[in-house]
């Protein structure tokens, strides 16, 4: 497995990922199995439609270039999520699903 920081849904769940983690490295637990717990345990990424974007946006009180700028990207980009002509993928969308959840100041 990868050393990336990664968010879970609880501590609780950090804690069984992890034994699971380490049951999967002594080969205790096999693949297929550790994908399961990955997908309970990890903060999950949903998509956002244009709307959902700009009232969260708004509720965090941050015009398009601030929120760019804590989530790595530009604020044509942000535009362009509230307007429906892109959609936020991969880490962008994982850092929305966070704010979501956790506010804004949880991925400063």
């Amino acid at each position: 497995m990868t050393s990336t920081k990664q968010t879970y849904a609880s501590d609780a769940l950090a804690a069984i990922h992890a034994t699971a983690t380490d049951l999967h490295a002594a080969a205790l637990k096999d693949t297929r199995t550790m994908h399961r717990f990955d997908e309970l345990c990890l903060t999950a990424v949903e998509d956002f439609t244009p709307d959902q974007i700009r009232t969260l946006r708004l509720r965090e009180r941050a015009s398009q270039a601030v929120f760019a700028r804590y989530l790595n990207v530009t604020p044509s980009t942000v535009s362009q999520w509230e307007r429906g002509e892109k959609r936020p993928r991969g880490a962008s969308a994982k850092l929305l699903a966070l704010v979501a959840k956790n506010g804004l100041q949880s991925i400063a």
